[in-house]
């Protein structure tokens, strides 16, 4: 129309096309055990020194989020945390064998495409290094203002520092891989999100009941649920829950030391610790060789589950591939709700208290277990898994959805951690 102003919709200039954003990619190499926040989207990848990455993440969730994601991971992955921010934003440092990370969390701010708008997105700096040698200084501090419109082309801002991704000065934070699907993303134009396998997210969590839907979705948000053992080995669709399937004591017993250390990332005391391989092998059937040793044993070593460590010589078999029945539920974790020993109970006693009609099933062990739960009131476990009931039915099997259920919240009435509260940066 600039062209000709007599003929409306003739001899107007074309169009420019938008050419599609280049996408970018983690290398073929990149560790599987490093966490990735899974709402973020990469936005550069560049070779450092000696063997090292760096990586640049954006993401339009809020800093607090973000670090408290990486606490979680960090201490439920036996993770050796080296350095950590004192508030929202700020370093982790973290070493797991000779595999050394550094994740820097810094929050932007973005103008908007509105005039006098602007949002705010917070930039994820990492770097690794996989031999374990250190880093060769700090990270710096980030600029607080971006294009509008990130791609994959490093900004100019970032370009002209020396100390920024691919000068050897730099040193920025490794993150995890998760099965996570691709994250919201800021623009059109940006590269689908990296996935990881530490968050989770499932698709099939709807068919859980609908008490249970939220528990289930927090804790694989924390990365604590795994999907089964018989997915893993048929190599089927991993982001299948499966929230009525029954929980064998394996992987329980992982869930079990997972969850524990996130909600306790902080707190160094309360979290369980996995063993080496150096052990000897509490169960017969569960040696060295087990890839669920480490969290089996330690349990076993903490005193958690029953073992000829605990003084229970008739334990000599854990049964890994066994389903997990209600009264084993209670009897490993109520030990990490108390932090104390189990009252003494007799049948009388959980007869009076709970009133089950079946209470002459449950093993004399688990006795004790189901009477310090009524103590904790409304977060009891009996309570927030399986509701109002009159039967306990200790023998049958615990499905994955009640499982999560009884992982979502550890302490006692009043004195406690949910994983909901870790989400929201509560400790």
């Amino acid at each position: 129309m600039q062209n000709n102003s007599n003929i409306f919709g003739a001899n107007q200039s074309p169009q420019a096309t938008p050419q599609p954003q280049p996408t970018v990619q983690l290398p073929a190499d990149f560790p599987a055990e490093i966490p990735i926040y899974p709402n973020a989207q990469l936005q550069s990848v560049t070779p450092g020194a000696e063997g090292q990455f760096v990586g640049l993440w954006q993401s339009i969730d809020p800093s607090n989020f973000i670090t408290s994601f990486y606490r979680s991971q960090f201490g439920a992955n036996n993770w050796q945390i080296v350095q950590q921010p004192n508030d929202d934003t700020g370093t982790f440092e973290a070493r797991r064998n000779n595999l050394l990370v550094r994740v820097t969390i810094q929050p932007k701010s973005v103008t908007s495409a509105t005039p006098n708008q602007s949002q705010t997105l917070t930039e994820l700096r990492i770097d690794y290094s996989p031999n374990g040698t250190a880093f060769a200084s700090p990270i710096p501090s980030t600029d607080t203002t971006a294009t509008p419109n990130p791609t994959t082309t490093p900004n100019t801002e970032v370009a002209s520092n020396t100390n920024q991704p691919g000068s050897p000065d730099f040193i920025g934070p490794v993150l995890p891989n998760s099965n996570a699907a691709p994250a919201p993303t800021t623009t059109p134009t940006t590269a689908p999100a990296t996935t990881t396998q530490t968050a989770q997210q499932f698709s099939d969590i709807n068919k859980a009941p609908q008490q249970l839907q939220r528990y289930i979705q927090d804790l694989a948000t924390l990365g604590v649920l795994t999907t089964s053992t018989n997915q893993v080995k048929e190599n089927t669709n991993t982001n299948l829950f499966e929230p009525s399937k029954a929980i064998t004591r394996r992987e329980y017993a992982r869930w079990l030391i997972a969850a524990n250390n996130a909600m306790y990332a902080s707190n160094p005391a309360k979290q369980i610790r996995t063993v080496s391989e150096t052990a000897q092998p509490a169960f017969t059937d569960v040696p060295k060789t087990n890839p669920d040793f480490a969290y089996i044993q330690g349990l076993a070593e903490a005193g958690i589950i029953p073992s000829t460590l605990s003084g229970d010589s008739t334990e000599v078999l854990f049964r890994p591939d066994a389903p997990l029945t209600r009264e084993q539920l209670l009897l490993w974790k109520l030990p990490l709700d108390t932090r104390s020993a189990l009252p003494t109970a007799n049948l009388e006693a959980v007869k009076q208290t709970w009133g089950f009609q079946d209470a002459g099933k449950i093993d004399s062990r688990a006795l004790r277990a189901v009477l310090a739960d009524y103590q904790n009131g409304e977060q009891s476990n009996i309570r927030r898994v399986f509701g109002f009931t009159t039967l306990f039915q200790p023998k049958r099997t615990v499905t994955r959805a009640e499982a999560a259920a009884a992982l979502w919240y550890f302490g006692t009435q009043g004195d406690g951690i949910s994983a909901a509260d870790v989400l929201k940066g509560k400790t």
